[in-house]
């Protein structure tokens, strides 16, 4: 059986996470992102990049 108080910590600490507003939490969000990419070496995959097209036409007929 689970204990009697960790219903009122569970919520308690629901609470605290839903009391922070949506913009902040975004904020913090893209500064990690930064300061994550700022690191030279890191372990695992890379994150992904979105690629652009050449602005040269290559691959267009002549």
């Amino acid at each position: 059986m689970k204990q009697p108080g960790e219903f009122d910590t569970f919520t308690l600490l629901v609470d605290r996470v839903l009391s922070v507003p949506h913009d902040v939490i975004q904020k913090r969000i893209e500064e990690q992102r930064k300061r994550s990419a700022a690191k030279q070496v890191r372990p695992g995959p890379k994150p992904k990049r979105k690629v652009t097209p050449p602005a040269s036409g290559h691959g267009e007929p002549s």
